[in-house]
C-alpha cells in the first residue's frame, strides 16, 4: 500500500473518530436525561467495532462457509454468556476445524 494513501485513511479514520466524540459535546450543553439519546451514544463504539469487523471476519477465512460456522459460534456462545475470550477462542477453533475438513472434503 502506498504510505500517502495510508496516511489519508489513517487522517479520515482519526477526524471521523474525534467528530463522533466531540459532536455530543458541542452540541449538549446540559447533562443529557432522555434514556433514548443516552442509549443511542452508549451503542456508538459497539456499532462501529461490530460495522469494522463483521465485513472482516467474513473475507478473512477465505472461505464463507468457515466464516458462516465461526459467526454462528460466536453468537451461540455471547448469547450464552460467555466471556470475550471463550467467544473468540471458540470462534477460531470452529472456523480452523471447518477449514480442516474443507482440505479434507470435497464441499
Amino acid at each position: 500500500m502506498d504510505n500517502r494513501y495510508y496516511f489519508f485513511l489513517l487522517a479520515v479514520m482519526a477526524v471521523t473518530t474525534y467528530l463522533v466524540r466531540a459532536v455530543p459535546f458541542t452540541l449538549f450543553r446540559r447533562k443529557i436525561k432522555n434514556p433514548r439519546v443516552k442509549a443511542f451514544f452508549e451503542y456508538i463504539p459497539y456499532t462501529v467495532l461490530s460495522a469494522m469487523t463483521f465485513p472482516a471476519m467474513l473475507y478473512s477465512t477465505g472461505s464463507f462457509i468457515g466464516a458462516g460456522v465461526g459467526s454462528v459460534v460466536a453468537l451461540i456462545l455471547a448469547y450464552r454468556g460467555k466471556s470475550l475470550l471463550i467467544v473468540a477462542v471458540g470462534t477460531c477453533a470452529a472456523t480452523f476445524l471447518v477449514s480442516l475438513l474443507q482440505m479434507f472434503l470435497p464441499f
